[in-house]
């Protein structure tokens, strides 16, 4: 069998998963529901993290571009953050190095712009793919600024949970539809012109 003849499975439902619970999670700490732990940092780092980077890996192999570059990125995105949050913890010799409120809004800032520009990339797309992407700069963008305004927390928190809602209903959506071969949770199909 030639591998032009190898029918592929979507990876997408796997990416948008990890980053869908990852990101919920996340922000119920936001919001203030429960302190910053393991279960977060372990999702952080194996659902979020790892997970999407084999999705983005698949992606690759599909020869899609856009799924390659997203979910690779958020990936490391994951596990860029919880490197930031746990390095510190119990080296206190790499204080000097913490990033301050003013680079932790640059690092937010700058995911929050990428997310903007990759927002583009949906627009061809379906709008459940649009909602995640749009809602993810927003909430990076709101982060940012919460980190020199407090009281923005929150809203940002409410953000990331719609938004990783979002992804969450997009994987079942994708997985659903597939097995059952019809639209059993519509995702906005753009139609063709």
């Amino acid at each position: 069998m030639s591998a032009k003849n190898v029918t592929l499975a979507n990876p997408a439902p796997l990416g948008l998963m990890g980053f869908g619970m990852t990101t919920v999670l996340l922000n119920l700490h936001n919001m203030g529901l429960f302190k910053m732990n393991s279960m977060i940092l372990a999702m952080g780092i194996f659902y979020g993290g790892v997970a999407q980077i084999i999705a983005g890996i698949m992606e690759f192999r599909k020869g899609n571009t856009f799924g390659t570059t997203a979910f690779t990125s958020y990936g490391l995105f994951w596990l860029s953050l919880v490197f930031l949050i746990v390095f510190p913890i119990g080296n206190p010799e790499f204080a000097p190095f913490l990033p301050d409120s003013s680079a932790w809004a640059a690092y937010l800032f700058l995911w929050g712009l990428f997310t903007f520009i990759m927002f583009f990339g949906t627009l061809k797309a379906n709008r459940a793919l649009q909602t995640v992407f749009s809602t993810l700069a927003i909430l990076f963008f709101l982060l940012a600024i919460a980190r020199f305004i407090p009281a923005v927390l929150p809203l940002a928190a409410a953000v990331g949970i719609f938004c990783g809602f979002s992804a969450f209903y997009l994987a079942l959506a994708e997985v659903l539809n597939e097995a059952h071969e019809k639209t059993i949770l519509p995702i906005g199909p753009v139609k063709s012109q």
